[in-house]
């Protein structure tokens, strides 16, 4: 425990923003992180708890109180190694990770929790800075060969841990880049690029093959999910080429909106809208590129995918940007004798709603409104939840001018052709059926298929995909091997 009266002495520190006009010019990062003597003193507000809830909140078991410890001792090499031991890219939480582990924070019983995202975010940059991250190389190789299909969170850290017990690993991505969602999802200014790349070279240095453009399997006829493959390998070649498969692919299928008028020209899923954003970004030429400049735009969706939309939006030059919610507001403080410490329903206002956006809540759309085949409005009623149900309020219906509608309410699955050229059973909900426990964890009803990620567990967090990435190439290792010194 760094300094026991520490959660007394010292309030949360909040990292900063830069000014939202400065902002608004460039697709940048704009947190202002911690300097060393903040993030000493964010430290020293750990109370060392007996049972570390933060820990066990957080889905790879950071071992924060330790790393907490370490940074207000300065001893940031520790620190790093430390989070290392659980987290294989601890930039990417300590950016985009909501922090579960902060609202388990047991000073966020009454108090404000201890800002473990922003102390993560501080012993990576400082590690990266001070030339503390470098390649892992395996002790001895064991001849046995491993395709990863899909570069997302999952992907990566599955590889990684992989190529690190010595085994021959081939990373697959259909796109044109390693990174999956966190590359063509996360807009760059919540997370710059240059966080995957450097991992992408340390990977390479460790023995990872990545091959790009190259589709496993095949998209179904009209899918609208992003793919920018020049290659085709079937499943049954995977098979016959690897000792073992890992299907790390995301749940990109997005939930649709079944409403008259969603064939109108200016509908688009928000997964349509984001990618091409960051190719141009990365330098790329984009035909056709959507764009939000000059228009009235409604979000429809309350969730992140939605307020990225918002960001990006407002830095094309939108007009208006609404973002629409089904769900009634939630409260701003949540009821924490009630919730903690899990985490909880409560009002979340995102730096990019802070740019500009009107937030409608407990509002749904009847129908796409539209001329000459082009989107020009809504209509739109006012909903009510009573005893779990949804209904519309009488006499609530109104008609709302829009350019560009950006469907953002989540994903509902994976592609389903990748399952189906594995012949890989699914869950009711489509993604791929395989069990975590000790015994044959991760492992498909298809012999040496495995699946982690989004693809098994459906859409969820980046930290959850790492976890699961991790978790998954230690049940691979034991198959392969009969045993596995890989962290579970």
């Amino acid at each position: 425990m760094g300094k026991i009266t520490g959660f007394l002495d010292y309030e949360r520190i909040e990292e900063g923003y830069k000014p939202v006009g400065e902002r608004l010019k460039n697709y940048k990062e704009f947190v202002i992180g911690l300097n060393d003597k903040q993030a000493g003193q964010q430290a020293a507000r750990c109370m060392d708890c007996g049972i570390p809830f933060c820990t066990s909140g957080c889905p790879v078991n950071n071992i924060i109180p330790d790393f907490n410890d370490m940074v207000f001792r300065a001893d940031w090499k520790n620190a790093i190694d430390t989070l290392h031991s659980t987290n294989n890219f601890p930039e990417f939480t300590g950016r985009i990770c909501p922090a579960p582990c902060e609202a388990a924070c047991t000073l966020n019983v009454n108090d404000d929790a201890v800002g473990i995202k922003s102390i993560e975010h501080a012993i990576i940059d400082r590690a990266w800075a001070e030339g503390w991250v470098k390649p892992q190389l395996p002790k001895h190789k064991t001849g046995k060969k491993v395709a990863v299909v899909g570069s997302g969170p999952a992907g990566m850290a599955a590889a990684q841990q992989l190529a690190r017990a010595g085994h021959d690993v081939t990373l697959f991505e259909k796109n044109d880049r390693i990174g999956g969602l966190l590359r063509y999802g996360i807009p760059d200014f919540k997370m710059e690029k240059i966080h995957i790349d450097r991992r992408v070279e340390q990977m390479q240095a460790e023995g990872v093959s990545l091959r790009t453009g190259v589709m496993i399997g095949s998209l179904p006829k009209g899918s609208r999910v992003t793919n920018w493959a020049k290659e085709t390998i079937s499943a049954e070649q995977l098979q016959k080429d690897f000792d073992a498969v890992m299907l790390t692919g995301g749940a990109e299928q997005s939930r649709d909106l079944p409403v008259p008028g969603r064939e109108l020209d200016g509908v688009h899923f928000a997964m349509e809208f984001l990618p091409q954003q960051n190719k141009v970004n990365a330098g790329d030429k984009v035909k056709a590129q959507l764009s939000a400049s000059g228009k009235h735009v409604i979000v429809i969706g309350g969730g992140d995918t939605g307020s990225d939309c918002v960001g990006t939006s407002n830095r094309h030059g939108a007009a208006s940007v609404t973002q629409f919610e089904l769900m009634p507001e939630p409260p701003e403080v949540e009821n924490r004798p009630m919730t903690w410490p899990y985490w909880p329903i409560k009002l979340r206002t995102s730096s990019s709603h802070l740019e500009g956006c009107e937030r409608e809540f407990a509002i749904s759309t009847k129908a796409l409104l539209g001329e000459k085949g082009k989107v020009t409005g809504l209509i739109t009623v006012r909903v009510e939840w009573k005893d779990g149900k949804m209904a519309e309020v009488p006499g609530s219906e109104e008609t709302l001018k829009a350019d560009l509608v950006l469907l953002a309410m989540g994903f509902v699955s994976p592609v389903a052709s990748v399952l189906e050229a594995f012949g890989v059973e699914k869950d009711n909900r489509g993604n791929a059926k395989a069990s975590t426990d000790f015994t044959g964890g991760y492992a498909t009803s298809v012999a040496k298929v495995f699946a982690a990620g989004d693809i098994r567990r459906g859409q969820s967090l980046v930290v959850w995909a790492i976890r699961e990435g991790r978790q998954a190439a230690r049940a691979v290792d034991e198959f392969l091997m009969g045993y596995s010194d890989l962290p579970r």
